[in-house]
């Protein structure tokens, strides 16, 4: 018997996990910089459509290759509510496109020092009544908040120290404060930082 009956991989049917890995790794190179807008958006059309394995090969095939495969899916919207009590994002978290936090009588974490990026703006709209939210940003993250009516509230903006001024992130804020307080501050730095005069997040 000659031949062989394995199928070329090239020719396998992609499924719809397939498609969504190299939609994730297209998003991750055009936060890198590497694809401009208009090449991304060639692209995700081709992949959403893609029939085969060869035909999302070819759409990441000039791209680094996936190192992580545990990193966290980004969606497009979050929603965090904190009604009377505590909410937080912190850690590894994915960054979504829009996120959108209700805060009433309770408090609010979105620390962005560790969040995986895939996306380079995020819009937030938030609205807070007699509550904090604390956003908390590394230099290389940009916030602009003129777009938050306060009423019997505060809006603080504390900027970060250090950094070469690239920007990873910029982060659009609007919505509305009642009693309650906005706060935009960098993380707080270790003993060692502190002690070295460095700011946060320094090696």
């Amino acid at each position: 018997m000659t031949g062989s009956l394995e199928p070329d991989a090239g020719k396998m049917r992609a499924s719809h996990e397939d498609r969504d890995e190299v939609v994730e790794r297209l998003r991750d190179a055009a936060g890198d910089g590497r694809l401009a807008p208009e090449e991304l958006d060639q692209r995700l059309e081709l992949a959403l459509t893609a029939r085969t394995q060869g035909e999302l090969e070819v759409l990441v095939q000039d791209l680094p290759a996936a190192v992580r495969t545990d990193r966290p899916a980004a969606k497009d919207l979050v929603r965090l509510h904190a009604n009377m009590g505590n909410v937080e994002r912190t850690g590894a978290w994915a960054v979504p496109r829009r996120l959108e936090a209700e805060v009433r009588m309770g408090n609010a974490v979105i620390d962005l020092t560790e969040a995986v990026v895939a996306h380079p703006v995020l819009d937030m709209e938030v609205e807070v009544s007699h509550g904090n939210l604390r956003l908390i940003v590394p230099p290389e993250v940009a916030v602009e908040v003129d777009e938050v009516s306060v009423h019997a509230g505060n809006v603080k903006r504390r900027r970060s120290k250090g950094g070469d001024g690239t920007v990873r992130l910029r982060v659009n804020v609007s919505g509305t404060v009642r009693h309650g307080n906005v706060i935009v501050r960098g993380p707080r730095r270790t003993f060692l930082e502190w002690l070295l005069r460095r700011p946060a997040g320094s090696r």
